[in-house]
Formats: structure tokens, C-alpha cells, sequence
């Protein structure tokens, strides 16, 4: 039997009800032009772009409530969602909030999901459990993508992705963004995959769920705090106008490919390469030695990179603002061609 672990305060904090029904068919998508279950809430501002045309960019919550502390992660919210709408989109930060999908939030609820320490991380498979025990929390990359898709927004956004764990030999764990990207008609503009996984794998695991990976201004794998991985990837695109292309393209011929638009972060604001290589090893050893695995690894290693390496917050901080601009240039283009 699943506990119901969070307390009602989310719900004080919030305003809104609990919701007591699980979101039916949501694993399949539910496309624009159907309707949503209750459970699926899409702001009236959010509503209105996506019935008028109006560019949608969709941002991902789990920074805010895991990724960065307060006020820091509260503060890069607001920013991002001033990034968008400066660029000519309309945001739309997805949650749960108090067993609620929200599609687009409300100053108080980014305030909540800031604050809070008792709110969950959500992933794809969690949602049920959210919406039926009445849950709040950040959604992942591919818990945000999925609900973005299925809200029918075309360019998500995220900092870095996840993918396939270093040691895949031993344990197999590949995050749930991969698969998701893979069937996602929304495209997802990220900086690499996080450059704490078996990077060589994760762009070989993307090949095999067909996804097209771009890379934006240039030829290697991003990753993520480090601007080169070294890793070729196949296809360069040197302006936003041509991902655009290249996503209409994939639209009017109806391929389920999905689309992974890589952005390196700027050379003068990624961390020193030969230090966080050498923190990296630290951080995987001492995981190790405290038997760290499975979801539980990726914000293990995050944290201790951010308390032993210098400039990694701020690394991220950047990184995760050129990906919106990119994002929101494509977005505005999408709707314009």
C-alpha cells in the first residue's frame, strides 16, 4: 500500500485541493486536441498562447525544488521565466502541485516549490502516485518533457539531461529522460548530458531510440559543466533557424523522431575541465563506499560537486540561461515560418 507521506500544509501553502483520482491514459500523451483529465491543469495564460499560436516554451521544476538552494533556485526561476517572455514566448514551468500536473505556475506556487523541503522530485512513472496521494513536487527532465508533450507544446527546456550511469556493466541504470526524448514530439534543448554519466553510451543509447541529437554551434557532445566531451556527434547546426527547419521537416513527413537539441555552455563559464574530472573521481569513490545507487546517485554527485568544486552553481546558472534563449529563439521561429 502506497503512504501518503506529505502533509496537508502543501495544500495551505498552495490553495489548492487535494486531488484523490489518478490521471487516466496520461503514460499514452493526451494531444491538444483532446481533453484533458482533471487532473491537468494548464494556466489560462498557457492556454491562451498555445489556442492563438502564440510561442510556449516549457521549463522543468526539479531545479528549483532539488537542484539549487534558496533563495538561488527561486531566483533563477523568476529569471528564466523573464528570459522567455522577453525573447516573445510564454512560459510554462511544469509541477504536481497538491496532486495537480501543472502546465504554467503562479508566483506563490514557484515561492512553494522553492521553499519547501518536503516536496517530492517526480518522474514519469511517479505521477499516478502524486496526483492520487495528493503530492507537490519538481518534475524531472522527463516527467516535464512528457507533460509539455502532452500539453502539445513544441521546445522544452532543461539544464542537462540524464542517461546511462557509468558502471552500466555492472547495474543497468539509464535514466527515464532518455526514453522519453525518444518519443517525445515536444524537442528538448539541453547542455549535454550530465557530465557525471557514461557519456559514450548515452549518445549510443540516443541512437538506438532514433533520437536526432543537434549540435548547436558545434561537433562534440556538450557536457553539461564541461563545453567539450570530446564524443563526435553527427549532425552540427550553426542558428536556431535551422533547428527550426529541421523540425518542421520531421512534422510535415510525420516521423516519430525525437529531437535533442545540444547547446555547449560558454567557454569562459564552464569549470576548470582537469579539476572536475579529478572532484568527479572523488565523488564517485565516496558514493561507492556509502552504497549510493540508483535514483539516489545523480543528486548525491551533484552535491558534492557543488560544495567541492568552485563555479559549479554558477556554471549552471549559465548554462541553463543560454539553453532558454536558444529554446525561445526557436519557439518564436516555429510559430513565425
Amino acid at each position: 500500500m502506497v503512504r501518503r507521506t506529505q502533509r496537508s500544509e502543501n495544500d495551505q501553502l498552495t490553495g489548492h485541493k487535494t486531488s484523490s483520482s489518478v490521471t487516466r491514459g496520461f503514460a499514452e500523451g493526451v494531444r491538444r486536441s483532446e481533453s484533458h483529465p482533471e487532473e491537468f491543469v494548464i494556466a489560462e495564460e498557457v492556454q491562451e498562447a498555445l489556442r492563438k499560436g502564440t510561442p510556449v516554451v516549457a521549463l522543468e521544476s526539479a531545479i528549483i525544488t532539488h537542484g539549487m538552494p534558496y533563495p538561488i533556485n527561486l531566483e533563477l526561476a523568476q529569471e528564466l521565466e523573464s528570459i522567455v517572455r522577453k525573447g516573445g514566448a510564454i512560459p510554462a514551468t511544469t509541477a504536481l502541485v497538491s496532486g495537480k500536473i501543472r502546465v504554467g505556475l503562479s508566483k506563490s506556487e514557484l515561492e512553494m516549490l522553492a521553499r519547501a523541503k518536503w516536496v517530492k522530485k517526480i518522474g514519469p512513472r511517479d505521477i499516478p502516485v502524486a496526483v492520487a496521494m495528493g503530492f507537490s513536487g519538481g518534475t524531472t527532465v522527463a516527467a516535464s518533457l512528457h507533460i509539455a508533450d502532452a500539453a502539445g507544446i513544441r521546445v522544452f527546456v532543461t539544464g542537462g539531461i540524464g542517461g546511462v550511469h557509468r558502471g552500466m556493466s555492472e547495474i543497468l541504470d539509464i535514466s527515464q529522460d532518455l526514453p522519453v526524448i525518444g518519443r517525445a514530439r515536444c524537442i528538448t534543448v539541453c547542455a549535454g548530458a550530465k557530465s557525471i554519466l557514461d557519456l559514450r553510451n548515452t549518445l549510443e543509447y540516443l541512437e538506438t531510440m532514433s533520437v536526432l541529437v543537434l549540435g548547436y554551434q558545434t561537433d562534440t557532445l556538450p557536457a553539461f559543466y564541461v563545453r567539450d566531451s570530446g564524443i563526435p556527434i553527427e549532425y552540427r547546426v550553426d542558428s536556431a533557424s535551422d533547428i527550426a527547419a529541421i523540425v518542421e521537416a520531421r512534422d510535415r513527413l510525420n516521423l516519430d523522431t525525437g529531437i535533442l537539441v545540444t547547446n555547449p555552455i560558454a567557454e569562459c563559464d564552464q569549470v576548470d575541465p582537469a579539476k572536475h574530472e579529478k572532484v568527479l573521481q572523488a565523488a564517485l569513490k565516496k558514493a561507492a563506499e556509502e552504497k549510493i545507487e540508483g535514483k539516489a546517485m545523480t543528486p548525491y554527485i551533484l552535491a558534492y560537486m557543488q560544495k567541492n568544486l568552485p563555479g559549479v552553481i554558477e556554471a549552471n546558472i549559465a548554462l541553463i540561461k543560454s539553453n532558454v534563449a536558444l529554446g525561445t529563439q526557436i519557439a518564436t521561429l516555429l510559430k513565425q515560418r
